[in-house]
């Protein structure tokens, strides 16, 4: 199915969704603080009833099937979105970041993340459009890497990859930050600041979600504006989510294997979508496979929401219990962010 959708919609969607990113940039560049626990949920709900509107109006402009593949499609990124959370809290303990700028780090960090999904969006969509088949690599890859999500071993690294260390020999880099400059005068010689090494890291992190994120929602829809506007709501709303969730993100111990199994059912629905539409001679004589089953968009809905459903509430319940044993309530040991 091919969307049909205004190109008025599509092009005034975009332009309102740049304005409110750089709107948001604007606030956080101007105002370096750390939100306040009220702060950072009004932003999260703000983002979220937006992303609801938007799929309110994909209900009334192109009808519910696009409208459900956007829902899904948003959630899925939303929940592999709170994956990279996991590693943004390493990286900014890691270098230190002091709490006033983790706002900058994490803006920057979205937008490098927004080009870096713009750029593998346009590339899959394309391949999709050429070579059908493509469908069997995405499914293979997802379920590769669900595997390795529940059963890998979580590799304690120091923070710095390959890119990073080849930059501290050959650059000078100052032991201090200077707000959030990347560059910085001492001794009237002009030096980078860790900021830069920071800003790396995010980077460099975004480029690893991205090629497991974006095959994902190819598996929900084809459709390169759902794709896109689908990364764009799930990311805006990720900076306040990392102030909200606070030092409660490392308790979500059974989040990661809710993630894995969205990701192991879209590379099964890929895997069967391959089959279905099949063109590789070497299969059945180069014709679909009949057997294979089409999951339709409200399943995938279903099981996106309630594996994240079941995987909080089990990670809540099992942070509450330990807390307890340690004499405590889980809100007593979960650090909140001040504006102090």
């Amino acid at each position: 199915m091919h969307l049909e959708l205004p190109i008025a919609f599509e092009v005034g969607s975009l332009i309102l969704l740049t304005l409110i990113l750089v709107a948001d940039l604007l606030i956080v560049f101007k105002r370096p603080h750390v939100p306040s626990m009220k702060e950072a949920s009004l932003w999260v709900a703000f983002y979220v009833v937006l992303a609801l509107i938007f799929a309110g109006l994909m209900l009334l402009f192109a009808g519910g099937e696009y409208a459900g593949q956007f829902l899904a499609g948003w959630l899925t990124e939303y929940s592999l979105s709170i994956d990279n959370l996991f590693v943004f809290v390493i990286i900014m303990a890691r270098f230190s970041v002091p709490r006033k700028y983790q706002q900058e780090v994490l803006m920057v960090g979205i937008i490098i993340a927004l080009v870096l999904r713009g750029v593998f969006i346009l590339l899959g969509a394309q391949l999709i459009e050429s070579f059908s088949w493509v469908f069997y690599i995405f499914g293979a890859f997802l379920l590769f890497t669900a595997i390795k999500q529940a059963f890998g071993k979580e590799e304690e690294g120091d923070g710095e990859n390959g890119l990073i260390r080849w930059l501290r020999r050959r650059v000078t880099i100052s032991d201090d930050y200077d707000g959030a400059k990347v560059r910085t005068v001492i001794d009237g010689r002009k030096v980078l600041t860790p900021m830069i090494i920071v800003f790396i890291a995010i980077g460099t992190t975004d480029l690893i979600f991205a090629l497991d994120s974006i095959p994902a929602i190819f598996g929900i829809t084809q459709s390169p504006f759902i794709v896109f506007t689908a990364n764009v709501f799930a990311l805006m709303g990720l900076r306040q989510l990392y102030f909200l969730l606070g030092g409660l993100l490392e308790r979500l111990e059974y989040l990661k294997y809710g993630i894995a199994f969205i990701l192991f059912f879209i590379g099964v629905k890929l895997v069967f979508h391959a089959m279905h539409t099949n063109e590789l001679p070497f299969i059945n004589g180069g014709e679909g496979i009949a057997w294979a089953p089409e999951i339709d968009t409200w399943t995938s809905l279903g099981v996106i929401i309630g594996s994240m459903a079941i995987a909080t509430i089990a990670s809540l319940i099992k942070a509450a219990s330990d807390a307890k044993k340690r004499g405590h309530t889980l809100r007593e040991e979960v650090p909140h962010f001040t504006e102090d």
